[in-house]
């Protein structure tokens, strides 16, 4: 695992990343996540738009001829009492 050194760069906290994880943008989205943080340079949209335009004419055709579950019934009473 490669670690990255952290300072203070006015009354922020910066971390320094080295060459092999240097990033084109000049701004990053971060998630938290249970183990830390997650640096992603693109819009996560973007890669999810991406990853939409590679699914197949068929897979669609698929989706679309499969066998509906029918909607369940749900006792709602009480939930909210």
């Amino acid at each position: 695992m490669t670690t990255a050194k952290v300072f203070r760069s006015g009354r922020s906290q910066a971390i320094r990343l080295p060459k092999g994880f240097r990033v084109k943008a000049s701004e990053v989205f971060l998630k938290k996540v249970p183990e830390g943080f997650l640096v992603v340079e693109r819009d996560p949209w973007e890669i999810c738009r991406e990853a939409c335009q590679e699914i197949s004419d068929e897979f669609i055709k698929a989706m679309e001829k499969r066998k509906r579950l029918p909607s369940q019934k749900r006792d709602w009473n009480g939930v909210f009492k």
